[in-house]
């Protein structure tokens, strides 16, 4: 008769035989209606989704909009009607190895070629002069976009994009501040990262996801299927280690990026959720506000956690609203001196 500890082995190796195989999530009706008002790119060999909604502001005002890790362009779902409101063109990507686009195994996905994919997707569409709508690790490619800016601006010269204006939203742009979930530190260890993986599954995620949302604004049943399914689109599980390199990243270039805030005067401000436990409010607003002076802060309710654009649409609209109205009374005035 086999001992127990044979019974368990036997039922773990036959699980993850199973998870291996276990297909992708199916895409939820949101999410396909979201793709099919898309369409792709190629970019070294990769094909990239992205959305283009033309909008009712003025023609010159264009807006690009990164999105963060693990999620995807639809993160912006909730304030895409209010933000094709006020400029004249919103544009949104998913990165590669992230939503709706190609997610190739084993790929090293570095920040600098998602900036370079966002710098080749605006000459493609003809935008020259545009501003950032950016969060979480979306902030990171911003980063590095002002960063190639601030070079050519200290050099004297002129680039063939502009960066108009940037807004973040909760990020780890300041790697010490940075306090990783259990899961992050499991995806970033190269024995445990490959066994999660294969062993996710809609529970885990579920509880993974909601952690860095506030209790009170928790997604709902449905949107969590809709986000399940778009980051476990096209096997999306198996990349969650590759994508997470972003983190070491940021160690590896603090200086620079950091340094990209600290030196740039290309108009700043970040929205910012205090309940986010990846990034604490006590340690990482204050450090920011000590390094980027500069930039302008609107701190939400503090039920607000790491998703502020999902947990508080409204919130997020009526702030960054406020800080590119200003920004058009400042061009306006600089055009009369």
């Amino acid at each position: 008769m086999p001992s127990t500890s044979s019974i368990i082995l036997v039922s773990l190796v036959v699980a993850i035989a199973i998870f291996i195989n276990y297909p992708s999530p199916p895409l939820t009706g949101r999410i396909k209606k979201w793709k099919q008002s898309g369409q792709y790119f190629e970019y070294k060999g990769h094909n990239r989704f992205y959305k283009e909604s033309k909008g009712s502001g003025r023609d010159e005002d264009i807006l690009m909009i990164f999105h963060g890790f693990p999620s995807s362009s639809y993160d912006y779902n909730k304030i895409w009607d209010d933000l094709t409101k006020m400029f004249g063109k919103v544009v949104v990507l998913d990165f590669l190895g992230y939503g709706l686009s190609d997610k190739p195994l084993g790929h090293n996905y570095l920040m600098v070629e998602h900036a370079d994919s966002v710098e080749f997707l605006l000459k493609k569409l003809g935008h020259k002069r545009y501003h950032i709508l950016s969060h979480d690790m979306g902030d990171t490619v911003a980063q590095e976009l002002i960063h190639r800016q601030n070079k050519l601006t200290e050099a004297g010269k002129k680039g063939e994009l502009e960066i108009l204006s940037v807004c973040l939203m909760n990020g780890g742009i300041i790697p010490e501040t940075i306090d990783m979930r259990l899961l992050q530190k499991v995806m970033l260890n190269p024995w445990l990262a490959p066994i999660a993986m294969r062993l996710s599954n809609r529970i885990m995620f579920k509880k993974g996801f909601g952690e860095v949302f506030g209790e009170k604004t928790q997604p709902t049943p449905e949107e969590f299927d809709d986000y399940y399914s778009v980051i476990g689109y096209n096997d999306g599980h198996l990349v969650t280690n590759d994508l997470i390199q972003y983190l070491p990243q940021r160690f590896a270039n603090r200086d620079k990026w950091v340094g990209a805030l600290e030196q740039t005067k290309i108009p700043l401000h970040i929205i910012f959720g205090p309940s986010d436990p990846v990034n604490p409010h006590n340690t990482f607003l204050k450090r920011y506000k000590e390094l980027v002076p500069h930039s302008g802060v609107t701190e939400l309710p503090s039920h607000i956690s790491h998703y502020p654009h999902l947990e508080y649409p409204e919130g997020v609209v009526k702030a960054y609203k406020q800080f590119f109205e200003s920004w058009k009374r400042n061009e306006a005035s600089k055009k009369q001196e």
